[in-house]
């Protein structure tokens, strides 16, 4: 082992943050050497509003070898498919925005130029009518997919709605159980090396030292090292995504589970329902320039469908990212790298992906500025990614019946964003850029969901026989609607294989 290796990882923080990347992290200490320790206190909540989740989770899981009926018994999980968007383009608007694809292509040319040629004239479905993702989501049905290439139900995707709080306690035990160490305790210091100003030791307020060689921040909002120590500043992304206030609160699950997340707007934000076995989550993210706390409140309690179970857990954030993600010898996770509203189930992504990344860069002691340089630009540009993908949702409302909506239709948007927007308006174009989280079946979903229609489709797509192409389009809404109706129901799924304990 060289002279220079890691031997001692300290994340600070547990949490979901935490324990996803102690779990991940605890393979280091297969070399006899290395240490990983979480230091954490009972004393400090976690936020654990982060209970949806996207298809990527599948593969942290399988990663560390979890179970899945297992995972989800211990957090009262159900299956998502998508997310449902209510009363976004217009009051009243109602789509699915599912995971897995729209249809096939024909001839190398995009499915969805087709739609575009052929709905309008009444010779296609509506688009979700080719997902047999989305088409099992409204039927309230689940099945794993079939790996069997060419079959429909190969591009059934689906992820997770779990209790985040029980997650990251699912995951201390795996952790714990592989020699990971907790140590209980508030840290009072923070210790740094002269002359660099390395992190050498968190101190706790019981006098407790505890040195290392690497950090990893997983402190929440605070940023208690990557921020509170070394300084590292903050992007504002609050004139893109006002919202800056949450309430979080639980209420009785009701019957059916359905199995995907609905994100209802409200006058100056929206609302997020995700349905669990043992309750139902629910919040509503809103910007207090056009609402008080108390209507905030009040618009949340109203629209519950089950019986309240807690009062409202208010939240104050800033959207946004650190300016570093990982700064000397100390890395950011979750919320103390940044914050990006949970409209897209992406929290949990992030902290997944930094994980990731740091291991395909994991540091000696040397701690090379190359492989750091590369993380934070790597890290910058997929939150920018994503930060262009939720505020697209606000650009494109068509509510004029109060003033946040109008504000959003209205703002300035990143350069980005634009060029995504009037690439799609002008022929229906979808393009990603280094390969971005999210799929061109997902920009296509937002943006027809929400109203842009583009002025023209691919003229491609009239070089093939229009009785040829109505035909397959038949066929393909055919082949999706069997399918998904084969499948049990989502409830039942859950009954055989994964009921959590009473």
């Amino acid at each position: 082992m060289s002279d220079m290796a890691i031997r001692s990882v300290v994340i600070v923080g547990g949490g979901t943050a935490g324990w996803m990347a102690a779990a991940a992290l605890c393979r280091l200490q297969l070399n006899g050497s290395t240490s990983v320790t979480v230091v954490e206190s009972d004393e400090i909540g976690v936020v654990g509003v982060g209970e949806a989740t996207i298809p990527p989770i599948r593969t942290y899981n399988t990663m560390l070898g979890l179970d899945e009926r297992e995972m989800l018994r211990a957090t009262g999980g159900t299956y998502k498919l998508g997310i449902e968007f209510v009363n976004w383009g217009k009051a009243g608007d109602l789509y699915l925005h599912p995971f897995g694809s729209f249809g096939r292509d024909i001839e190398a040319i995009r499915f969805h130029q087709f739609w575009l040629k052929y709905f309008p004239l009444g010779l296609a479905a509506p688009l979700a009518e080719y997902n047999v993702t989305a088409v099992a989501a409204k039927l309230n049905r689940f099945f794993h997919p079939n790996p069997e290439p060419g079959t429909v139900l190969n591009s059934f995707e689906y992820a997770y709605h779990f209790d985040a709080t029980l997650y990251g306690r699912f995951l201390r035990s795996y952790a714990e159980a592989r020699g990971v160490k907790r140590q209980e305790g508030k840290i009072a210091e923070v210790k740094q090396r002269d002359p660099d100003g390395f992190i050498e030791a968190v101190v706790l307020a019981d006098g407790t030292r505890v040195s290392g060689d690497l950090f990893i921040d997983c402190s929440g909002f605070r940023g208690l090292l990557i921020e509170q120590t070394l300084h590292c500043g903050y992007e504002d992304w609050s004139h893109w995504l006002p919202c800056d206030r949450a309430l979080a609160v639980p209420s009785e699950s009701v019957k059916p589970l359905i199995p995907y997340t609905r994100a209802t707007a409200h006058t100056a934000g929206w609302q997020w329902r995700i349905p669990l076995q043992h309750r139902t989550g629910n919040g509503y993210i809103y910007c207090s320039r056009y609402v008080s706390d108390d209507e905030a409140s009040a618009t949340v309690l109203k629209n519950l469908d089950g019986r309240v179970l807690g009062e409202p857990r208010p939240l104050k954030f800033v959207t946004g990212r650190r300016r570093k993600f990982w700064n000397r010898n100390c890395v950011a996770l979750g919320l103390a790298a940044g914050f990006l509203e949970p409209l897209e189930s992406t929290s949990i992504y992030l902290i997944q992906s930094g994980i990731a990344r740091l291991l395909a860069l994991f540091p000696d002691r040397t701690y090379n500025e190359v492989e750091i340089d590369e993380y934070n630009r790597l890290t910058e540009l997929q939150m920018e990614q994503i930060r262009d993908f939720i505020i697209l949702h606000y650009k494109l409302t068509q509510r004029d019946d109060a003033p946040f909506w109008r504000f959003c239709a209205s703002m300035e948007i990143p350069q980005t964003l634009t060029r995504k927007i009037n690439l799609f308006r002008r022929r229906g174009r979808i393009v990603r850029y280094q390969d971005e989280l999210f799929t061109e079946d997902s920009w296509l979903a937002v943006m027809l969901g929400q109203n842009l229609k583009p002025e023209r489709y691919d003229p491609l797509v009239d070089m093939l026989a229009q009785d040829n192409t109505v035909a397959v389009l038949r066929r393909m809404q055919s082949l999706v609607r069997q399918a998904a109706e084969s499948l049990p129901a989502h409830s039942d799924f859950i009954e055989r294989h994964c009921a959590a304990p009473a």
